[in-house]
């Protein structure tokens, strides 16, 4: 990209900050992003949708895994009544639902494509290159065309030895700005989960257990730590968000659904695993936005598969519940 087609960006975005209202604004942005027809007629009909990032496509499985995945999400959603937006950036246009085309490519070429949380947004966008979405920048595209619900596997949060390395994901930063229900299993198993919860407190981020009066560990049902609060069915889930929305909170909600009972059991050779994976990262010097990608990988190798196996299976069910979340949101409206 020369240089001034990416003065001619930046200029844009500066623009939109500085010079026009935020109603504007709003339009402005939503003009540099391109939106899938599907997606788009479900959003100006008030039909439900979800979010879904790209990330674990593009760093959390290998190909042709990861395509078959992401499509067996995708129908998961349809098949309980909402539409799927899986949100990439591909040759720097922001993509708010893919066609097939577009999956198959994303996922084709895997670790290639740039891990993109919130902070690397503009730079995919100036550079014209590809990026994967995590939670932070998944919530920023999925607010601004008004998608209210995410679903995802886990959301990042405050790392272990956080007290030495101050690694704190940026995702807590966006859920605490951005009024979007996230549908996870909690907080990745490499983390930190009682501090990452009181950090959303900090954040005063909603946070609730999905039939549960403890806080989901991601692999395991249960981690010991009491959940905020409880909700039991979509219909729960669908009058928070709807209170969020109309008492005007900018911060958003966090669902934690726990794992599916049949592949909770792997949760203690997962763990672990984890401590495994967290000593040699530490002995590597694997740092950043590197290190969970790296541990993620290492912990399924040292289980033999067995956390991928329970990662997409989690995945799926949340987008079960999430997608119900989401019809259950567009009917109370």
């Amino acid at each position: 990209m020369d240089s001034s087609s990416s003065s001619s960006a930046l200029s844009r975005i500066s623009n939109l900050q500085n010079h026009i209202s935020p109603l504007e604004a709003n339009n402005k942005l939503r003009s540099l992003i391109k939106i899938s027809p599907q997606v788009s007629e479900a959003i100006s009909n008030g039909r439900a949708v979800v979010a879904l990032e790209s990330t674990i496509i593009s760093h959390g499985m290998p190909y042709p895994q990861n395509l078959q995945t992401a499509k067996e999400v995708e129908s998961i959603v349809r098949e309980n009544g909402a539409v799927p937006a899986t949100i990439a950036i591909l040759n720097g246009v922001p993509c708010i639902g893919l066609n097939e085309e577009e999956l198959e490519r994303l996922a084709s070429m895997g670790k290639s494509v740039q891990k993109t949380a919130g902070r690397d947004i503009v730079h995919v966008v100036a550079t014209r290159g590809n990026g994967a979405t995590t939670v932070s920048a998944t919530l920023f595209f999925a607010s601004m065309v008004g998608i209210q619900v995410f679903v995802t596997g886990g959301i990042g949060g405050v790392h272990r030895h956080a007290n030495q390395t101050m690694d704190i994901s940026s995702d807590l930063i966006a859920l605490g700005r951005t009024p979007i229900a996230v549908v996870s299993a909690g907080i990745k198993s490499i983390l930190d989960i009682p501090k990452t919860l009181e950090y959303l407190e900090t954040q005063e981020v909603y946070v609730a257990a999905y039939k549960s009066d403890e806080f989901p560990a991601f692999f395991t049902e249960k981690s010991g730590c009491k959940a905020p609060s409880r909700v039991d069915s979509p219909e729960d889930c669908a009058r928070v968000i709807d209170a969020n929305t109309k008492l005007n909170r900018h911060a958003g909600i966090l669902f934690a659904v726990p794992i599916p009972k049949q592949h909770s059991p792997a949760g203690n050779l997962i763990e672990s695993a984890t401590q495994r994976a967290l000593t040699e990262a530490r002995e590597q010097n694997i740092t950043g936005n590197a290190e969970t990608p790296f541990l993620l990988a290492r912990v399924n190798e040292l289980t033999g598969g067995t956390s991928l196996a329970a990662n997409i299976a989690l995945v799926k069910n949340n987008a079960l519940i999430g997608s119900q979340i989401a019809v259950a949101l567009s009917q109370l409206k």
